[in-house]
């Protein structure tokens, strides 16, 4: 492929359109102070990017595959900018425990949803 970028760029805009509304959907659905919307998210992207990385290697699938799936659709997903972001305003507003707890719980689900994905799919 002579424009790997439009791979990921078409994946981006899916996965970020697919971020937008899921995000939205599970916040007002659960109106915490924890922003369960972007957790959802970012778990859920975490164990999709595992699962698909586990079956492009089981299945021998080329980097055009990834740059859509992996690099565009999982890069526009997941939300590890406003993670971090609402981390900040948690400190800022001194909710320093909540957001040591969402900070550090996150890391350990995603990475945890990751491997889990990775290993179901390697067979």
């Amino acid at each position: 492929m002579n424009y790997p970028w439009f791979l990921v760029a078409a994946g981006g805009g899916v996965g970020a359109v697919a971020r937008y509304l899921l995000q939205q959907y599970v916040q007002g659905r659960w109106p915490l102070a924890w922003p369960v919307g972007t957790g959802a998210v970012n778990a859920l992207g975490c164990l999709l990017a595992g699962l698909l990385l586990g079956l492009f290697e089981r299945y021998a699938l080329g980097a055009p595959w990834r740059l859509l799936f992996i690099t565009g659709v999982c890069g526009g997903f997941t939300t590890f900018s406003a993670f971090a972001l609402e981390n900040v305003a948690l400190l800022r507003s001194g909710q320093v425990a909540l957001a040591a707890l969402y900070a550090g719980g996150s890391v350990a689900v995603g990475m945890l949803l990751a491997a889990a994905g990775y290993w179901l799919t390697r067979g």
